[in-house]
């Protein structure tokens, strides 16, 4: 898997609420209503990253959950990474802060 350029990360980003771009890697903070539901988004990304054999880092911290998305074997950003964010978004999105 290639790694995409900065522009090219950029323009994907401009489709995506709320990520960034920083060192090597995209990042978004998520905000729910309390520590359980926290805990019940990332549970709900497993299965489709587990199919995809690709995962981000991820920080809880009570009710926010930062997601990492890196391709660490190519030292930066793929359109793997893209997918993650994308999946990532419509698991909140379904979910939601509530």
């Amino acid at each position: 898997m290639a790694l995409l350029a900065r522009d090219d990360i950029d323009a994907q980003l401009r489709t995506l609420d709320g990520w960034t771009f920083e060192e090597d890697a995209i990042h978004k903070q998520f905000t729910f209503a309390g520590f359980p539901q926290a805990v019940a988004f990332v549970s709900s990304l497993v299965v489709d990253c587990e199919s995809d054999d690709h995962h981000p880092d991820v920080a809880i911290n009570y009710r926010r959950v930062t997601l990492t998305w890196t391709t660490h074997s190519q030292g930066g950003v793929t359109a793997k990474d893209i997918d993650g964010a994308r999946m990532a978004e419509r698991h909140y999105r379904e979910q939601g802060p509530r």
